[in-house]
């Protein structure tokens, strides 16, 4: 029987590329999503590129408790895939309350439902901003992690203490004495990655933000297709080689098939420990300029921007050292900045009707 992967947000921009890659490796999949950030094209997009009509949706919010554990009860599930939350750095700075009370309590409910349906092996949607503003680049599985530079890293940072304590609680369980009252084991890895982008070679799924892009990569398309009048660049007084941020930037593809590695992982007994992290980056860092650079060329065209104040919430530099997840789980990073930018282009062009 195939193993069934639940993917919390599923609909989303990385939620519907793991999804892709979760039924392309023969993986049952459900999809949950509030829709609160998204709408039905990118699902409506996995369908086409998979072929696969009757992929399992539920339209609900997993800070509702009772959602959550009345899905765990309809469908027997054997990972967790979380990435329902909220994930503008800008706006957590201005909402810190919003971004609190939805990122804890969703990951909270699942985690409970995970251990009170039996136990589940749970893969969180961390992110290289737990690391904060480090000196010392590029970062290791082992770098400390620095204070968070916005509610929102802290929460991921939060979120990964949480499923490390739950993993050890439920470990602990199993060794009870029989009788106990006791739940499932909770297994978990948090993968830290760092700034996906681009879309689908297909074109038929990618980046739909709500309203004004937070990300980098659709403010650059929709500026270039028109949709935007110029790109603000925040801040070109950092300490690097050209002024302007350097990020560690993967490619979407990419990025969906290290989720499907560590889901084997856990699923085929060869975690070494029950709750692992791993980066998920290039090992290359590229600066916000270098990326408007490289947009233009590889698509023949040139874009409207302009320098604008830093941005709160912005570390200087960040970038992975990838080598633990290479070699752990058996995948590396493969496309080329070219490719995943051209990608992104189409992407724009195909919502655009061109």
């Amino acid at each position: 029987m195939a193993k069934r992967v639940l993917v919390s947000g599923g609909a989303g921009y990385i939620g519907s590329h793991v999804t892709v890659e979760l039924i392309n490796a023969g993986y049952e999949v459900v999809v949950a999503d509030n829709m609160s950030n998204c709408d039905l094209t990118c699902f409506e997009g996995v369908k086409k590129i998979t072929g696969k009509e009757d992929i399992p949706f539920e339209k609900m919010d997993c800070c509702d408790d009772a959602a959550v554990n009345a899905l765990f009860s309809k469908y027997r599930i054997d990972a967790v895939i979380h990435f329902a939350a909220f994930k503008a750095v800008g706006e957590s700075v201005a909402e810190p309350i919003k971004y609190y009370r939805n990122n804890l309590d969703s990951f909270l409910n699942i985690l409970e439902a995970a251990k009170t349906h039996g136990g589940c092996n749970v893969l969180f949607s961390s992110s290289a901003t737990v690391y904060g503003e480090t000196d010392r680049l590029p970062v290791t599985e082992q770098s400390p992690r620095q204070p968070a530079t916005s509610p929102y890293g802290n929460t991921k940072q939060i979120c990964e203490d949480i499923l490390r304590d739950v993993v050890k609680a439920t470990a602990s369980c199993d060794a009870m004495e029989p009788g106990t009252d006791r739940n499932g084991t909770v297994k978990g890895i948090a993968l830290r990655y760092f700034n996906p982008i681009g879309a689908h070679p297909s074109a038929l799924i990618g980046e739909l933000p709500r309203g004004v892009p937070n990300n980098l990569v659709p403010f650059i398309t929709q500026t270039a297709i028109g949709k935007r009048e110029c790109l603000s660049i925040f801040g070109n007084d950092y300490p690097t080689p050209d002024g302007t941020c350097q990020r560690d930037y993967i490619d979407i593809v990419d990025l969906a098939k290290a989720h499907v590695a560590a889901v084997g992982r856990m699923l085929d007994g060869k975690m070494k420990e029950s709750y692992e992290i791993f980066n998920v980056g290039t090992g290359r860092p590229v600066s916000v300029l270098e990326l408007v650079n490289a947009f233009e060329k590889v698509n023949n065209l040139k874009l409207n921007y302009k320098f604008a104040p830093r941005r709160p919430g912005d570390v200087t530099a960040i970038w992975a050292d990838p080598t633990l997840a290479n070699r752990e789980l058996g995948w590396k990073a493969g496309r080329s900045i070219e490719d995943t930018l051209a990608a992104a282009w189409a992407w724009e062009k195909h919502l655009a009707g061109k």
